[in-house]
């Protein structure tokens, strides 16, 4: 069923395997989700809801039946006593049968707190598995040279241990520590170009600087420029617009600026690097015209030989694209794998489409995967959670084309019929495997009362509103919201960071094209009614969403896995934001 995995497979023989999978996926998944059972029959979790089921007894679609029909569908609260009684140090098995040693934990951007998810080999072994894929199918549009240099902006955080013993750490730490990264380089002929002290530093700042720094030093050498998120990639080219006249120093003298105090950093880039002053001065020149351009084509101009810039540039990373288009230019913007902390889900099968249009075609051996259909209710019902009624699950064979699922996962790592809240609408099929469109997550949601405004909703207001921005030359740098509904009538808050000068009636202009941009019947209806007050536009101050980031990192939270959460009721974050605030527009819409 799985692709061999070694030095000599190639990207072909990797495409073949998934086309044939694919082919038979509904079969496959099947025995996945048989797979999944018979490695972790009699865990404690499925002796409670299956433990009269003779397992190897019944063929694989009957097995399949009994599951879905006996086993409840769960969130993460329903499975968090038996994670946490693992991280506290009972053996047993209790969710899997292999022991568990490892934990990761979510970025906590969505929820407001992060959450320890179960890490398997079987979790760096299905990293490695889709990055080759996709590496495959890249390379088929923009192929690379062996040999060449990956700009990576990854970081791992601190590791911890457990009070049982276990080590917890963000996803992406335990993959960059794992045997599977350094397989994937050279089953992928791509080398990074910073060394493993640099990725492990700890430090954002100071890896975000040197790994600036070695990009340049090889920048003819650099095939494609990559992070987790499309935010990583746009805030170093930021720091780099503040910090090119230092990085060009170190390029010249060979030297590593006295902001990096990290002695095994230090130690290692220096081991790397060396006077450069022919590059130096490129470099320099080029910085002097990118500047006159506000940057735009800060890619092609110091990275001639790039094919492409790789990252996840769905969801919350679309609000990104813009400032990353500028710094590309017509450099291609290819919008990588879809996953979560819990599984990888699908591939990009066609990287040549733009990330707004990007589907994922679901890899059916990863996981077993079910999809509750969901359907916009009526504008005279008044749900308390979401605005979606929901069919009962069905399996990947049985999706339709244009359909809005919340899609639920039973994983190898032991966790059964998990709902993931990711809301994604079928595209289409990839011969018999669905094709997935991001499209938000469905907990992010602003609501007072009647009103449900998604992540996505909430995008394309903001997008309205920022267009008027233009006149002022001006342009967002981030943004996020807040339902207050301690003053009454409640009413949305919407913040933004600016750069640029804009005159306050501009941003009313703004406030008001916002608020009358909701189409959500619920809003529209208690806007009408004055139930819901004007759209309140807080403008905070510059670096207060650095602020936040610097909250999350400080609370464990790797750079790779940050995202700007779009909607919050984090008491922090209000307070940062609240703090920050240095200027307060309301909307006249509905007046």
């Amino acid at each position: 069923m799985e692709p061999v995995c070694n030095n000599q497979s190639s990207g072909h023989d990797i495409i073949r395997w998934f086309e044939d999978v694919s082919e038979n996926a509904g079969l496959v998944q099947t025995q996945t989700l048989r797979r999944i059972l018979e490695l972790n029959w009699g865990v404690e979790y499925l002796e409670k809801w299956l433990g009269d089921v003779e397992i190897h007894d019944v063929d694989a679609c009957t097995l399949e039946s009994l599951y879905t029909s006996l086993v409840p569908l769960v969130s993460h609260a329903d499975l968090e006593p038996y994670i946490q009684r693992t991280a506290n140090g009972d053996s047993a098995p209790l969710l899997t049968q292999q022991p568990m040693t490892t934990l990761s934990l979510s970025s906590g951007t969505t929820e407001g707190r992060q959450k320890y998810v179960p890490f398997t080999s079987h979790s760096a072994q299905t990293t490695l598995q889709i990055f080759r894929l996709a590496a495959a199918y890249r390379s088929r549009v923009y192929p690379t040279r062996e040999g060449g240099k990956i700009l990576e902006f990854i970081y791992s955080s601190k590791q911890f241990k457990t009070r049982g013993g276990l080590t917890a750490g963000t996803a992406t730490t335990h993959y960059y520590a794992s045997q599977e990264f350094k397989i994937k380089q050279e089953t992928t002929k791509s080398f990074t170009c910073s060394p493993e002290e640099v990725i492990s530093s700890g430090d954002n700042k100071q890896a975000t600087y040197c790994h600036l720094l070695l990009g340049l030093f090889f920048s003819d050498q650099v095939e494609f420029i990559t992070s987790t998120f499309a935010y990583s990639i746009v805030q170093s080219f930021i720091t780099f617009e503040e910090l090119w006249r230092d990085l060009c120093i170190d390029i010249r003298d060979g030297t590593l600026s006295k902001r990096i105090s990290i002695p095994r950093v230090r130690k290692a880039v220096l081991d790397i690097i060396s006077p450069k002053p022919k590059l130096a001065s490129k470099i320099e020149a080029a910085c002097k015209e990118l500047e006159d351009l506000d940057w735009f084509g800060l890619v092609p101009k110091l990275w001639p030989n790039a094919k492409y810039v790789y990252s996840i540039m769905t969801g919350s990373m679309q609000p990104y694209l813009k400032k990353l288009r500028r710094y590309a230019a017509g450099v291609p913007l290819v919008s990588a794998e879809y996953g979560s902390t819990e599984s990888w889900i699908g591939v990009n099968v066609d990287p040549c489409l733009p990330p707004e249009d990007v589907t994922f075609a679901v890899v059916p051996t990863f996981s077993y995967f079910e999809f509750i259909p969901l359907h916009r209710h009526k504008h005279d019902c008044n749900l308390a959670t979401d605005d979606f009624i929901e069919d009962k699950p069905v399996p990947l064979s049985q999706v339709k084309v244009g359909q809005q699922y919340e899609i639920v996962l039973t994983t190898f790592t032991g966790l059964y019929r998990y709902r993931l809240g990711d809301v994604v609408e079928v595209a289409g099929f990839h011969r018999g495997t669905p094709k997935l469109n991001f499209i938000c997550r469905r907990k992010l949601i602003l609501t007072v009362n009647i009103d449900k405004n998604t992540e996505k909703d909430l995008q394309m207001v903001v997008e309205r509103g920022s267009q008027l921005l233009s006149k002022s030359r001006a342009e967002i740098t981030d943004f996020t919201s807040h339902a207050d509904v301690v003053n009454q009538p409640g009413h949305y808050i919407i913040y933004w960071e600016i750069k640029g000068d804009v005159e306050d009636r501009v941003l009313g202009e703004c406030c008001r094209e916002m608020d009358a941009s909701f189409v959500d019947h619920g809003y529209v209806v208690s806007r009408r009614s004055n139930s819901i007050g004007p759209l309140e536009l807080r403008i905070v101050e510059k670096g207060t969403f650095k602020k936040i980031l610097e909250y999350f990192i400080g609370n464990g939270s790797a750079l790779s896995q940050f995202k700007t959460p779009r909607c919050t009721s984090n008491e922090v974050l209000l307070s940062i934001l609240n703090l920050c605030t240095i200027k307060r527009v309301y909307s006249t819409a509905y007046a």
